[in-house]
């Protein structure tokens, strides 16, 4: 055994005085460089996650990558200008974005049928790339994967690739024969419209997208300021940062169930578009989704959505009315800053952080609820909102807030309602002890404590039509207290 153990080492010895460099790339990938051949290994199993080989990056002729790699990680090899070949293996499914950027050397490249999304501008600026083979398990493919290679002039050039006004990569509708269209028609076979397809064709009116299609990329119809008009298939699930971002016309859009991503900057800038309902399907708002959509009035939120991103409705000055389902969990910072026709909010009960400046603007906003569920509400979360008259906290447990979480004109002149018993906590705690006006409620009942008396309490509930109710719910209730008084209550 000690022998055969001896013999590898020996036989290995050559290979590591070669190696100038190895490391960890990855989790369980790692690299080799041999500057004599200029060969970089990559080998392992996992996703490519770094690229520490960009001190030496203009020495790299030739990458080889493994078996049992499963991804090439975005700026992988950018600006590797000597490499001529890569090998990629069938266990890669994915290429990242701008992974090959730059690669002015390299000649062709051969995509594995593993392969099933190349991310944008990955081969962009791959000047000398005259050959590329793309495997029909491509369903994905980036803003502006291939542009600047004399590969991409030519396929383009190629009618074979063409289906009326759009230029196709298998199924995918990769772009507009040019930018001057005002029609395009999708063939049935659709899986996907490529990022950047229809960037800046400002004539098109209106577009139907068919229902094979499940995903729209990044930039698709970026600053298609005509576009007042879309119809998007029941199959898309995915709408890419930035799709219809500058789309200043479109004054109307519905989102199909089958949505479960809007991501960033998806309706940036558009303006005209009054009315928006996101389906229950969707989980996420990424940041700055619906930023300066100023003529936005109406926003629904599905009650899937969990997450709001940062600025996702920023500037949206239209807005009047706001409700945050119970499902969401985080409000992103800044994310509905200078919404400044907001007056009413409400909060649902799952949410635990509020972030910076998230309500920050809102001048028009006279009163917010806090949940209980929030255990964190940060810097500026509500500076500037100087017409704020009432701040509803069911915070039960008090903690530390930032002086500049509220505007000074909250502090002294906006009442603070508080849990009962809760007073003299909040009193004691920076900064909610600002407040100048702070006022016990019964939030199971929507009374204030100076309402009624220490003893008085709920007896029977009813609803407007006079039937009894199991209790205060949420909405206007008709309540007969302990004292023989009847009240309305609005419980939030």
């Amino acid at each position: 055994m000690k022998k055969q153990l001896l013999s590898i080492i020996l036989a290995l010895l050559p290979m590591l005085a070669m190696a100038d460099d190895s490391g960890s790339c990855g989790t369980n990938v790692t690299y080799t460089f041999v500057s004599s051949t200029g060969t970089l290994t990559i080998q392992g199993s996992g996703e490519m996650t770094s690229n520490p080989w960009s001190s030496y990056k203009d020495d790299i002729k030739i990458v080889i990558i493994k078996e049992g790699v499963t991804s090439i990680g975005g700026w992988a090899f950018s600006g590797c200008s000597a490499l001529t070949s890569v090998t990629i293996p069938n266990s890669v499914t994915s290429i990242g974005g701008a992974a090959f950027n730059g690669c002015s050397a390299l000649t062709s490249v051969t995509i594995p049928n593993s392969v099933t999304s190349i991310e944008g501008y990955a081969f962009s600026g791959c000047s000398g790339l005259t050959s590329v083979t793309i495997p029909n398990s491509v369903t994905s493919i980036g803003q502006e994967a291939f542009s600047g290679s004399p590969w991409w002039t030519n396929y383009s050039a190629d009618p074979a690739n063409q289906y009326g006004n759009i230029i196709y990569i298998n199924d995918i509708a990769y772009k507009a024969v040019n930018t001057s269209i005002t029609s395009c028609e999708f063939k049935e076979s659709t899986i996907s419209i490529g990022g950047s397809a229809f960037s800046g064709c400002s004539g098109l009116t209106s577009i139907t997208i068919p229902n094979s299609v499940t995903s729209i990329g990044g930039y698709a119809f970026y600053n298609c300021s005509g576009l007042t008009s879309i119809t998007i298939g029941n199959s898309v699930t995915s709408i890419e940062g930035g799709a219809f971002s500058g789309c200043s016309g479109l004054t109307s859009l519905t989102i199909p169930n089958s949505v479960t991503s809007i991501e960033g900057r998806a309706f940036e800038g558009c303006s005209s578009l009054t009315s928006v309902t996101i389906p229950n399907g969707v989980t996420s708002i990424g940041q700055e989704a619906f930023y300066n959509c100023s003529g936005l009035t109406s926003i629904t939120i599905g009650n899937s959505v969990t997450s709001i991103g940062s600025q996702a409705f920023a500037g949206c000055s239209g807005l009047t009315s706001i409700t945050i389902p119970n499902s969401v969990t985080s409000i992103g910072g800044w994310a509905f800053y200078n919404c400044s026709g907001l007056t009413s909010v409400t909060i649902g009960n799952s949410v635990t952080s509020i972030r910076s400046g998230a309500f920050s603007g809102c001048i028009g906003l006279t009163s917010v609820t806090i949940p209980n569920s929030v255990t964190s509400i940060e810097n500026s979360a509500f500076s500037g909102c100087s017409g704020l008259t009432s701040v509803y906290s069911m915070i039960e447990n008090v903690f530390t807030i930032n002086y500049d979480t509220f505007d000074t004109n909250t502090y002294s002149n906006a009442k603070l309602y508080v849990p009962i018993g809760k007073k003299a906590a909040y009193k004691g705690t920076e900064a909610w002890k600002q407040f100048t006006n702070i006022e016990e409620y019964d939030y199971s009942t929507g009374i204030a404590a100076q309402q009624m008396g220490k003893d008085v309490k709920v007896v029977d509930a009813y609803q407007l039509n006079g039937l009894k109710r199991n209790g205060v719910q949420r909405g206007l209730n008709i309540v007969r207290m302990s004292d023989g008084t009847t009240r309305k209550v609005v419980v939030k």
